[in-house]
């Protein structure tokens, strides 16, 4: 009986190995949950980290059993003009940052820089579209949408702007602060500029190392900035590039009903962020004048020749990328789907 015993025990245990197999294929890891790491530009006390972190929150909640994003965190975890190439190479799966971040290696981001039309349109019209095919062709990445947008940025000083006999903005003598968004811009203007992230700002203000500055038009006071800043240049220029990328082989991994649920909460936060923002805006702006900071713009016509050299700027060096990079079968239908001459 004993050895007839260990027969069956010997059978049943062979039994269960033949099956693993079966049961390895048939687990968790084909049914379970889909899974993407994530990292955000800019510190989590800023607005637009916090509105990436709550659309996140959202596609967790919704995709609950289906699909999890998990946070790594922001700059401290991978540098912020780093982690374009991070999700690129796929060493993360998704980042929140602006476009113009990787702009040398996607120019057609500069549409969405110089930009006269909303995200909402730019999916209604193909716009979005388009901007997605070329970012998987240049990038090995999927640009899932386009949030946090129509808002504007200024120049903000820590002495009164003077105006040039034109209108336009005079930046002689003038240290200003740069990024990549605004090089073009800067380097139109004749700016003498000294590069460097937003975290070393409040350091180089405090410094003098620079008195002045390009930033939104909401936000500043979240980065204490207007402790030294106390001009802000009007009209604005340019608006918000934040973008969400994936990598494009992390996205393929992923199942249709992950995928759909993703684009979907995108899509809506779109819409959902770009009302928020204006809110932020119209109240920011009434915070920073209520705490002394003057509103200049220049007479006459000299706003229009400012936001228009600005325009020609982010334009311009997305021709010339193109020119040396190829693509220029884009530059037209980019600039009639994001612009609206």
């Amino acid at each position: 009986m004993k050895f007839l015993r260990s027969i069956f025990s010997v059978a049943a245990l062979l039994a269960v190995v033949a099956a693993a197999p079966a049961l390895v294929t048939a687990g968790p890891a084909r049914a379970g949950v889909d899974k993407l790491t994530a990292v955000h530009a800019f510190p989590p006390f800023l607005v637009y980290t916090k509105s990436f972190l709550a659309m996140v929150d959202e596609i967790n909640k919704r995709g609950k059993g289906i699909v999890e994003i998990t946070v790594r965190g922001g700059p401290e975890a991978i540098g912020m003009f780093q982690q374009p190439n991070a999700v690129r190479d796929g060493v993360v799966d998704m980042v929140h940052t602006p476009g113009s971040f990787y702009g040398a290696s996607v120019p057609e981001i500069d549409a969405m820089v110089a930009s006269r039309a909303t995200p909402m349109e730019v999916r209604a019209n193909g716009g979005a579209a388009l901007m997605d095919q070329i970012h998987q062709k240049r990038f090995n990445v999927k640009h899932l949408g386009w949030i946090d947008s129509g808002i504007n940025f200024h120049i903000y000083s820590t002495k009164k702007p003077v105006f040039g006999s034109d209108g336009v903005l005079d930046l002689k003598g003038v240290k200003l602060r740069d990024n990549p968004i605004y090089h073009a811009f800067f380097t139109a203007l004749n700016a003498t500029t000294a590069s460097m992230k937003s975290t070393e700002v409040f350091s180089a203000l405090e410094k003098n190392v620079v008195d002045a500055t390009a930033w939104t038009s909401i936000g500043l006071m979240d980065l204490k900035w207007d402790k030294f800043l106390k001009y802000r240049v009007d009209p604005g220029f340019y608006t918000t590039d934040l973008g969400i990328i994936v990598n494009l082989d992390s996205w393929k991994k992923l199942s249709p009903k992950s995928q759909k649920l993703i684009q979907d909460v995108v899509a809506e936060w779109e819409k959902k962020s770009y009302d928020a923002r204006q809110a932020d805006r119209r109240r920011d702006e009434a915070e920073l004048q209520k705490r002394g900071m003057k509103f200049v713009a220049p007479g006459g016509d000299g706003g229009k020749k400012y936001r228009k050299i600005a325009d020609d700027a982010a334009w311009a060096r997305m021709k010339g990328r193109l020119e040396k990079m190829g693509g220029m079968e884009n530059y037209a239908k980019l600039r009639k789907l994001y612009y609206k001459e």
